[in-house]
């Protein structure tokens, strides 16, 4: 790879606020965890419970992000400026039905749904109630992703990051406010979390309302248009979400010491995937706005670049974890047997780094061509092939080592299938119609 590419300043003009944007997402859920865990275990486990299924409910809808950004941006890059903005508006009515929707669902079931995430007693009340407070949020939420989706599309990366650390910021003042000063306890860290939502969201509407100049009346084409390349993202994220929970659920089945050494590693591979995702939501910019221009060859030789910059970035990650193998672990246990079995595969989950890199702008750039299809079934067969090879780790005890191995599979085949289709320029369509 060169040292220098006449692309690099582009892609770091949109990567470096991308980072920050991802790296202030989960910062309501550390202010929550940090406050409300000193509130008692029960409230901790309750936040436990309720936080694994809000933010996996909001992670399977991140299509209206992903979806906008690639839509918004070929036709920005078309010149069709004002089919763009009305793209806009089109987003943040789906973001507020679906959230509205979602929200309903989690407030009349909540009960049901902690029941099934095997909640009991004081930490079930405290559950059910956090979760009915915060699904009001939820709305609000959906229409930021909608207009980050927007706004990333039309290569506005800064306004979302203004936005998203103004709203963190609040989160945490009434949170101390709300928690301590006014004794509300967890349902203060609750209330907290859906009054920063609520500005955050009413912030993205005015800034999106704006753009479309009045022009915000619903279009059943433009829906339609991103509801196409929304659903097989949709289908994307559920395959990989439930590859991931399948790996959790064997692994719980090897014993306490095998899920939480699982728990370390798996939070670490979060925490880097924020950081590589940051070059994968350039991808979706550029490539969607180069294509909307009709320059295929530029749109291909910046994904080229950012690919080589991922792969290098994650081999980086991957050297220092391995660095790191003997000591990162006792950061988060004194436990001798979890750090065994964690540095058991620590040596997998350093190499998926690179392999990672690799993946994620692959995916942002596919993203950004509007090639949900293939990414739909592309992971599909990479969840297969993971869940193959989970389950025979619980048939045959391979333990926590044949799970992360069915990981790697995971992410090689989402590498080699979509390498193929990259390598075979399929993708660069061009136009806006």
């Amino acid at each position: 790879m060169k040292l220098r590419s006449q692309y690099d300043g582009e892609i770091l003009k949109l990567a470096v606020p991308a980072l920050g944007a991802l790296a202030a997402e989960p910062m309501y859920i550390l202010v929550d965890t940090a406050i409300v865990g000193h509130l008692g275990r029960p409230q901790l486990a309750a936040l436990a419970i309720a936080a694994t299924v809000l933010t996996g409910l909001f992670g399977v809808f991140n299509f209206l992000q992903y979806g906008t950004t690639a839509q918004v941006g070929r036709a920005s890059g078309a010149g069709e400026g004002r089919i763009a903005n009305r793209l806009g508006a089109q987003s943040l009515w789906l973001s507020l039905g679906f959230g509205l929707a979602i929200a309903a669902v989690v407030v009349g079931l909540a009960p049901q749904i902690v029941e099934l995430m095997g909640g009991e007693g004081d930490t079930a009340e405290y559950a059910i109630t956090y979760m009915r407070i915060a699904a009001l949020g939820l709305p609000f939420a959906f229409l930021a992703l909608g207009g980050q989706g927007y706004l990333r599309g039309v290569a506005d990366l800064k306004t979302p990051l203004v936005i998203l650390i103004a709203a963190n910021v609040v989160n945490l003042i009434l949170e101390v406010l709300f928690v301590y000063g006014f004794g509300w306890g967890i349902e203060g860290s609750a209330w907290s979390t859906v009054v920063a939502q609520a500005g955050m969201g009413a912030a993205f509407i005015v800034v999106i309302l704006r753009a479309a100049r009045g022009d915000t009346r619903p279009s059943r084409v433009l829906m339609r248009r991103l509801l196409v390349i929304g659903r097989h993202i949709f289908v994307r994220t559920f395959a990989l979400l439930s590859a991931f929970t399948l790996a959790g659920a064997v692994i719980a089945r090897f014993g306490d010491a095998s899920l939480a050494a699982h728990q370390i590693a798996f939070q670490l591979w979060i925490f880097l995937a924020f950081v590589l995702d940051a070059i994968a939501i350039a991808g979706q910019v550029i490539v969607g706005r180069g294509l909307g221009a009709g320059d295929t060859e530029r749109a291909y030789a910046a994904s080229v670049r950012m690919i080589w910059l991922s792969v290098y970035a994650g081999l980086f990650f991957g050297a220092v974890m391995l660095a790191l193998e003997g000591v990162l672990p006792y950061a988060f246990t004194s436990d001798e047997t979890v750090v065994e079995r964690a540095q058991a595969i620590w040596f997998l989950f350093a190499l998926m780094q690179p392999l990672n890199g690799a993946v994620f702008a692959l995916d942002g750039i596919l993203i950004g061509a509007g090639d949900g299809r293939y990414l739909m079934w592309s992971m599909v067969a990479a969840f297969a092939a993971s869940a193959s090879v989970a389950l025979a780790a619980l048939a045959f005890d391979w333990g926590i080592v044949g799970v992360w191995s069915a990981l790697v599979v995971l992410i090689v085949v989402r590498l080699a299938l979509m390498l193929w289709r990259f390598r075979g320029r399929r993708w660069l369509v061009t136009g806006w119609a």
